[in-house]
């Protein structure tokens, strides 16, 4: 006997509606490998009234004074609150995640910085009045972009909807947000929850696959494009962008080094490294997932680190004892074990290596050593529960290989010199440096990256100012 699906809708001008020609797609739950839900696949006549909807809306929101939009955004951090469990579920049947992880891992950051927007609008600094020609007076106005097209990734549905439209609403921009296909069920929640909160047309969901996100990132309306997701995904959203000079705001991929030197605590180490290497299944672009360690404690560290992977279990959300659920969807299960059976001769697995379970995309927790600077494993993105591991010799090869890839989201220094790890942070190319730890953010602290993963910075006044314009305004004072 058949489960009839639950029917996801797109959120347009303050209502819930089909796709305009009824077209759906099936949402799978990466836990059972099951469909659950169906969701609009969105196309030009869903996109066209989602963008319509968010330029109506632009003046009087735009017009709205700070305190107004912070108002709106600290209801909107209550109400993420008050419907957490809701959220939980919701998040836990799009990603499979473990739940009690979900709860204390995801809420928590999610409505702090919402909050954290909502005063980032009553904060708008510019350079302060003056006469910088004589007779004239110069003022600078910040102000918002206009409608801005969203695209969040399927790692964190939820946490990467916020950091898409807290900044972008509380600048005083409008927004149409557009889902990973895969993991549309949060978003549309957050929608409802939204919905009785702001004015109609200001907040627009709508799902669809690449080609919906393409239609977004084309349209003439928005002023901005934001993605979070891959390199490539980056590159043709800003191949598409370029037609029409929009501004994009690109967080991409990662391959974050983590330089272990001779005089860390290993046991420490091991353990939060692997941590930040499993947590999520290694979906996510700030993963401790390519360590370098000193010659001198390599392989005591190795096998420190395969015991910890042999020791990490994954499993299905109710189970309390899990470090992560599945790898989100098939594709994705291709692509990481891809990575294993394509690894060179002289790489070895010290642990895990393979699926796990027949059910869902489970892959175990993975370490691999053995491997050289120029190995695919070491220099494209696995986006998995996979650690590797590289012996360097002097803290200038350290530098070397890692900064010897195209990634440069976030890295890490493990060492007690404090010079060292001075030198290290100046060295290191990339756009966060944590020293002794990895993986923590704040909302108070910028993210984002160099080279190929991407440019704008999310979190932050930094993050808040992309998502607005500057002005100068000078006046006569013989007028």
């Amino acid at each position: 006997m058949s489960t009839e699906l639950r029917r996801l809708r797109n959120y347009i001008d303050g209502e819930f509606r089909d796709a305009a020609d009824g077209r759906t797609t099936e949402v799978v739950n990466p836990a059972t490998g099951e469909a659950y839900a169906t969701a609009p696949l969105s196309g030009q006549a869903d996109v066209d009234a989602a963008m319509e909807a968010a330029a109506r809306a632009f003046p009087a929101w735009r017009d709205a004074t700070p305190a107004e939009r912070q108002k709106a955004l600290l209801k909107i951090a209550d109400a993420f609150e008050e419907r957490a469990e809701e959220l939980i579920a919701a998040e836990v049947e799009n990603t499979g995640k473990p739940i009690g992880l979900t709860r204390s891992e995801e809420i928590p950051p999610m409505v702090d910085q919402i909050r954290f927007f909502a005063g980032a609008a009553r904060m708008l600094e510019g350079r302060s009045a003056g006469e910088y020609m004589e007779g004239l007076t110069s003022i600078v106005r910040r102000e918002p972009i206009g409608v801005c097209a969203q695209v969040a990734p399927w790692n964190y549905p939820m946490m990467m909807a916020v950091w898409k439209f807290a900044p972008a609403l509380a600048a005083g921009n409008t927004v149409v947000l557009k889902p990973s296909d895969t993991t549309p069920a949060s978003t549309v929640l957050i929608a409802d929850i939204i919905g009785s909160i702001l004015p109609k047309g200001v907040f627009n969901v709508i799902t669809g696959d690449r080609d919906t996100g393409r239609l977004m990132v084309e349209h003439p309306t928005p002023a901005m494009a934001s993605i979070t997701g891959s390199v490539r995904a980056g590159m043709s959203v800003a191949e598409s962008a370029s037609k029409d000079l929009k501004r994009v705001h690109l967080e991409l991929g990662g391959k974050a080094p983590v330089v272990v030197f001779e005089d860390t605590d290993i046991a420490k180490a091991v353990e939060d490294i692997s941590v930040a290497g499993f947590f999520n299944a290694g979906q996510d672009c700030t993963a401790a997932c390519r360590v370098l360690v000193h010659e001198a404690i390599h392989d005591e560290f190795v096998a420190a680190l395969a015991k910890a992977a042999a020791d990490t279990k994954t499993g299905q959300p109710d189970d309390e004892d899990v470090l992560f659920g599945p790898l989100n969807n098939p594709n994705q299960l291709k692509q990481v074990e891809g990575f294993i059976e394509r690894l060179p001769a002289h790489a070895r697995v010290e642990a895990g290596g393979k699926r796990v379970g027949e059910k869902g995309y489970f892959f175990a927790p993975t370490v691999v050593s053995g491997v050289k600077q120029d190995d695919e494993i070491i220099q494209k993105e696995v986006f998995g529960p996979v650690i590797t591991v590289q012996s360097f010799s002097d803290e200038t090869q350290a530098v070397e290989w890692a900064n010897g890839v195209e990634y440069a989201l976030a890295s890490s220094v493990w060492t007690k010199d404090h010079g060292r790890a001075m030198r290290m942070s100046k060295a290191l190319d990339f756009g966060c440096v944590w020293i002794n730890t990895h993986i923590p953010l704040v909302a108070e602290m910028p993210h984002g990256g160099f080279k190929k993963s991407g440019y704008g910075k999310d979190l932050s006044a930094y993050g808040f100012d992309d998502y607005t314009r500057i002005k100068h305004v000078m006046t006569s004072l013989d007028a």
